[in-house]
């Protein structure tokens, strides 16, 4: 029957139908519902690629309220919630097209992010797209103070201030089915976009958004979640690198303790195990 109505429910919203669908996807899950798949995986933490970690590591630690953990050649931004974690990760590589996942972040005043080194970029929205110490796009939502106490304080860092995670994309009613698929949770539709969350883990809203350019290279922005990677290969994802070995175990430098995968739309993801 759930499946059923995932079919007609797919067919009304306009998901595209075939593998990879959510549909489709949700097929899948139903037949799998009483080997538990159904919710096992969750949102685990955001990471950003960075060229140089120390000032991003200043600036987006300030823009999100979150403290600064270096971890050898990475930082860690953190809280006392798990799931609000970002990781910022040392790339060589130089960001050279419009990121297709971008962050949204409260804000009491744009004036107060510029200080901290970013650069306006559109003021004709009801929000302020800008740019990040290394050119990434984000966009600031101006929130009275009141209703962000952690401004109580010019110096204090403490407060969440991420809003949202938004993903450009070629079908969003499709790609975000197949995310609220995996994660279990439902889609809700918006003004030519559709958005997942919050729930298994996503503390705020995964919201996809259709775009005419391409995926061309790498995201610099990506989620890692828990899960088990064979389900997610059932479902639709496709494997780019197995990892070397488990997270505890003595991995040498360049090897990795999760596989990353990418989602039927190409945005990589990485797979932890549980312990």
């Amino acid at each position: 029957m759930k499946t059923e109505l995932a079919v007609e429910e797919a067919t009304v919203r306009g998901y595209p139908s075939g593998p990879g669908s959510y549909a489709a996807v949700m097929s899948h899950i139903d037949d799998t519902t009483a080997k538990g798949y159904r919710g096992r995986t969750t949102f685990k933490d955001l990471c950003l690629d960075v060229n140089v970690v120390a000032p991003m590591a200043d600036f987006w630690s300030a823009a999100l309220g979150l403290r600064i953990q270096n971890r050898g050649n990475n930082v860690l931004l953190r809280d006392d919630v798990d799931e609000h974690a970002v990781w910022l990760n040392l790339v060589p590589e130089k960001k050279t097209v419009k990121q297709r996942v971008h962050l949204d972040v409260n804000t009491d005043a744009v004036a107060r992010l510029v200080g901290n080194g970013a650069t306006v970029v559109d003021t004709s929205l009801p929000w302020t797209v800008l740019t990040d110490p290394e050119g990434g796009e984000f966009c600031a939502f101006v929130r009275s103070p009141e209703a962000l106490t952690d401004y109580r304080s010019p110096e204090a860092l403490t407060g969440y201030r991420l809003y949202e995670v938004v993903v450009d994309c070629a079908e969003p009613a499709s790609i975000a089915g197949w995310w609220a698929a995996v994660l279990g949770l439902d889609t809700l539709a918006g003004d030519g976009e559709w958005s997942v969350g919050p729930g298994a883990g996503l503390p705020w809203e995964l919201v996809f958004g259709a775009v005419p350019e391409a995926k061309t290279v790498k995201n610099r922005i990506h989620w890692d979640v828990w899960g088990e990677t064979s389900e997610l290969l059932a479902a639709g994802a496709t494997l780019l690198r197995a990892r070397d070995g488990q997270l505890g175990d003595s991995l040498e430098d360049g090897q990795i303790g999760w596989d990353v995968l990418a989602d039927p739309e190409g945005n990589e993801f990485c797979v932890f195990a549980r312990d």
